[in-house]
């Protein structure tokens, strides 16, 4: 049975009747209505999982518009279109402008319970993806982990998923992507999340310590070894140890990190007690293991142990679309802690941002940001405050043509819709398109013209 609770807009009585009959006898609680006002006054007061919306409510009342408004009150809430034969353009026209999806009428029990399954699945996964957002932000002050984009709300609902079992998981993204945000973001999700979260930097630990730190020593273990020490494993113990860049370990520190995984205990060294230690082990690279394994450099039976459940960051050039929102906020951050003021920016330098190839990811925007907002002296940053993007790094691979085309086309709908602030009249005015056009575009390229709409 299900605590689940469902909103149904329907003028026709006898349908409101039938599907509150319908869901109450699966365990849904159902509030039904044929109004329109109605639905709008039962949001404001109830938390409602999903919606069931007539496409027809009366003359001059359509179940889209309603949608549109739940939306402001309740933006994450999954909507279903009941529409009739007739209407099915409208209704594909409705998922265009958010909604989940439509049932025609008539409709089966089966077909029905399934799609309201679907729907309450995601509304599930888009509160804890919202309540992942809240707890990294307040942690970390960074409000704009998730992104709007599709690939990035398709990792964060990977990280939900992952977060609540202690299976390892692999990071992949290039330098400048946030692999250690999303380590730390799986630790705040996991039942471990009260205890330690320890991050370690393979890369970064030099030659012949590998052992010592992560392992810890006795005093006198070596020579400089003047008091004893805990290792990161130690420092780790019921929570969860990151490490990053774990393609640079050395083979020799590899066959260590594989017993120990695999027995869940070590020795210190210089000590004859053996340790036992419950981690979760999270490990992140900027290289392809597969490939590091078929070349020798990585040990194929490390590589089953720590790849379980693999995550891969996109880099910011194939998310655009998030530009915008990542720039809003780093213009907020850094206004504050340089006291300047608040800044906003040009729609010449944000069109300057957008045409970058950012090699150095999220990293390398930030910091373009604060560089502007330092050396600003207005309050609108222009673009000649914008780093030059004529470096070699700024100069794509050539690709085949059809690949070169797609990205075109995705890049130049993320920038148009970033300047109409998501507005498809607008946007189809600037690129002198149908708006049918720009819709059929945005579907082959996963845009969603809301992710574009300025706060």
């Amino acid at each position: 049975m299900s605590n689940d609770t469902i909103l149904i807009v329907d003028d026709d009585k006898n349908m409101l009747e039938v599907l509150s009959l319908r869901l109450e006898v699966e365990g849904y609680n159902v509030y039904a209505t044929s109004e329109a006002r109605k639905a709008l006054e039962l949001v404001k007061n109830t938390m409602f999982d999903l919606a069931l919306l007539d496409l027809k409510l009366s003359e001059t009342e359509n179940g889209i518009d309603l949608m549109k408004k739940l939306h402001q009150t309740v933006p994450e809430m999954p909507v279903i279109i009941l529409t009739a034969h007739g209407t099915i353009d409208t209704a594909v026209e409705a998922m265009k402008m958010g909604a989940y999806s439509f049932l025609t009428k008539p409709f089966n029990r089966r077909e029905l319970l399934l799609q309201i399954k679907n729907g309450l699945e995601k509304s599930s996964l888009s509160r804890e993806v919202r309540r992942l957002k809240d707890l990294v932000g307040e942690r970390y002050g960074f409000e704009n982990i998730i992104g709007k984009s599709k690939k990035m709300q398709d990792v964060m609902e990977q990280v939900v998923r992952a977060a609540e079992i202690d299976s390892s998981v692999c990071i992949y993204g290039e330098s400048g992507t946030g692999k250690e945000l999303i380590a730390k973001s799986l630790h705040l999700l996991s039942p471990r999340r009260e205890r330690s979260f320890v991050a370690v930097n393979c890369a970064a630990i030099p030659e012949g310590l590998h052992e010592g730190e992560l392992f810890g020593y006795e005093k006198g273990a070596f020579t400089g070894a003047i008091r004893a020490r805990k290792g990161f494993f130690s420092q780790a113990d019921g929570g969860t140890l990151f490490l990053d860049e774990v393609s640079e370990m050395p083979e020799s520190m590899q066959v260590k990190l594989l017993r120990v995984l695999q027995e869940k205990h070590f020795y210190p060294l210089g000590s004859e007690k053996s340790i036992s230690v419950d981690v979760r082990i999270l490990t992140a690279t900027n290289r392809n293991l597969e490939d590091e394994v078929k070349s020798g450099n990585f040990r194929k039976d490390l590589f089953y142990r720590i790849h379980v459940i693999p995550v891969k960051l996109p880099p910011l050039r194939e998310r655009k679309e998030d530009i915008p929102l990542l720039v809003d906020h780093f213009l907020k951050k850094f206004s504050e802690k340089i006291n300047k003021g608040t800044k906003e920016i040009s729609m010449a330098a944000m069109q300057k941002l957008l045409n970058y190839h950012w090699p150095g990811n999220v990293r390398e925007l930030e910091n373009t940001v604060e560089y502007a907002v330092a050396m600003s002296t207005g309050d609108i940053i222009d673009q000649d405050l914008i780093l030059q993007t004529n470096s070699p790094d700024a100069v794509e691979e050539l690709k085949s043509f059809k690949d070169a085309k797609n990205n075109f086309e995705k890049s130049y709908l993320s920038n148009i819709l970033s300047l109409a602030g998501g507005n498809v009249s607008k946007a189809a005015k600037i690129a002198g398109k149908y708006r049918g056009d720009l819709y059929a575009l945005m579907k082959k390229h996963e845009l969603d013209p809301t992710v574009f709409k300025k706060e």
